[in-house]
């Protein structure tokens, strides 16, 4: 079914469950692969319960309709001039296929789909995703797929000063050069920020704004606010696509995303791209905390 991986600058894993899904977070696979002249590999990891064997897994469990959704995904991409192909994995869970995928294919990001789902005990987004977020040895992109995604002429990067603000905004770049759309730079100040004082924020903004080259038009917004994931969620209202980089949050599960980044997740309007750049070390940290728990 899966062709052979072709040669590329790159590769982005696109897990995908079914046909929505799949429509939901094309458009902005193929942006980022187009951009990037990447190949997007399709994944659909069949979850084998414990009751029975891998083997006996994919011969009982497994359908023709999924094989075919991920021939029509390849297709899809293919016909848009970015090279693609697909995979099955099967695997006990979710979280641990596409983690064992991000290493066995040795793929440089992920873009995960994410419902939105509101917030449970313990997790942040969603059981395998936050196993993918935590896990994953790669940089992971996470893409609400509430509703699918509008034409884009507008794209917001709301600037928060923290460690995943570049990835953020280089794949802002990509989703705008695809589009031609615009860009707004927005970076809200509070009198109390520990992170980044006012005098800085304007020279973040200016340097993030370096990173959009090709795009016709960057705008920088340098605002005054007590309430920051309420103003950026005020802010996506006018524009098509949001790409946030992950925001330091307080306790370490939240960690996986930050409480800006996971409220501004959660109550945009529109689309929404949420960034995180793989630390090797702050991936190491975690385990290591994780195993003292």
């Amino acid at each position: 079914m899966a062709s052979d991986v072709p040669t590329s600058n790159g590769t982005l894993l696109v897990p995908v469950a079914n046909e929505e899904t799949v429509g939901r977070q094309l458009e902005t696979a193929v942006d980022l692969a187009a951009d990037r002249s990447w190949e997007i590999l399709f994944l659909y990891v069949l979850e084998v319960p414990s009751q029975l064997s891998l083997v006996d897994g994919r011969r009982y469990l497994l359908e023709a309709d999924d094989e075919r959704m991920l021939e029509k995904a390849v297709e899809a991409a293919k016909e848009r001039g970015v090279a693609a192909a697909s995979r099955i994995r099967i695997a006990r869970g979710i979280g641990r296929g596409i983690v064992g995928a991000v290493d066995a294919y040795d793929v440089d990001a992920v873009l995960l789909g994410w419902r939105g789902r509101p917030p449970r005990s313990n997790v942040v987004l969603g059981g395998y995703v936050d196993r993918v977020l935590r896990d994953a040895a790669c940089d992971v992109l996470v893409e609400r797929i509430q509703t699918p995604r509008p034409d884009v002429d507008r794209v917001l990067v709301p600037v928060v000063g923290g460690p995943h603000d570049e990835f953020a905004a280089d794949a802002a770049a990509s989703i705008a050069r695809e589009r031609e759309a615009s860009v707004t730079l927005l970076h809200v100040h509070t009198r109390s920020d520990p992170e980044l004082p006012r005098t800085d924020a304007e020279a973040v903004l200016a340097a993030t704004a370096a990173r959009f080259e090709d795009v016709h038009s960057v705008d920088r917004e340098l605002l005054e606010a007590d309430d920051v994931a309420g103003t950026i969620t005020d802010w996506t209202v006018d524009h098509d696509v949001t790409v946030l980089g992950v925001s330091r949050g307080g306790l370490i599960q939240r960690n996986l995303l930050g409480t800006i980044s996971e409220a501004v997740g959660r109550h945009a309007a529109g689309s929404v791209v949420l960034a995180r750049r793989h630390d090797p070390v702050s991936s190491r940290l975690r385990r290591l905390l994780s195993s003292l728990s």
